[in-house]
Parts: structure tokens; sequence; C-alpha cells
């Protein structure tokens, strides 16, 4: 009995995209539910084991590493003996608030929690949407020939 794997074909790696390219440099879990523990302002290692339940203490550490080389995370000693770190982010690293955003929409909207980020003066469902400031226009996600990485 063959399986399903076996038959199909083999696919070409991808090519590198900016979508690529985010995900190599955030693109698993734990480093997203990191910028987002950082979003509220810097922690140290035992605040961030603490409010991300489950996350092994190598992998924070491993993952923190690789936030810093990518240049999202700050790493300040705050104590030389023994040696201690609090972590912040970057402006790099704060610029992702709004994917993470967009992400939490989306993970609310596919498990019918219905948590939709709201306007705080009215109340109302608040939506994301992809602006032309020169044109002054709204362009939908669906019109692919208007959105371009370049």
């Amino acid at each position: 009995m063959t399986s399903k794997m076996a038959k199909m074909p083999a696919m070409a790696p991808p090519e590198t995209s900016p979508l690529a390219d985010a995900l190599r440099r955030v693109g698993d879990r734990w480093t997203l539910l990191i910028v987002q523990a950082l979003l509220d302002g810097p922690r140290r290692f035992n605040e961030l084991s603490a409010e991300l339940e489950g996350i092994a203490a190598n992998v924070l550490s491993q993952r923190l590493r690789h936030l810093e080389h990518e240049g999202l995370v700050l790493a300040r000693p705050y104590s030389q003996r023994p040696p201690r770190l609090e972590y912040e982010l970057t402006g790099g690293g704060a610029e992702l608030a709004g994917a993470l955003r967009l992400l939490a929409q989306w993970g609310s909207r596919s498990d019918g929690a219905g948590d939709l980020p709201r306007h705080a003066a009215c109340g109302s469902p608040l939506e994301a949407r992809w602006y032309c400031p020169t044109c002054a226009r709204v362009v939908d996600d669906h019109d692919d020939s208007e959105l371009r990485f370049a």
C-alpha cells in the first residue's frame, strides 16, 4: 500500500518573498507570543517564562537570541552578578503589533469566538483596510492586481 505523500510531486523551494522573509524572522508560535508579551513593555526572562505558559527555558532563550539577532528585541543587563537581562522590543519589533492584531482578528473570526477589536468611542467592530494615501482610496484584498510588493 502506498501512501498519498509518496504520490505527491516534490515541491520546489519557495521563492524569496516579503512573506517568506517575515516568516523566516518571526514565523513560529513562540516567537510571535514573545513579541506579543513584550508589546506591553520590557520583561525579564522569568516574567516572560511565567507569562508564556508551557515554554521551555531553552526554547525561550533561543527565541530571544533569534529576535535579538534579527534586530527586533534589545537585551539590556539589569544585574552583573549573576548576569541577568531585561528584554524589550526595538522600533522594528513594535511594528509587528499591527500584524499580530490582524492574526488575532483572523483567529477570532475563524474559531467563531467573535472577539473583534472595537472602536472605544462607539463600540463598532473595526476593519483593517489597505489604503493608498496618494490616490486617497481603499484597495481591496481580493483585487490582487493592485496589491504588490516592489
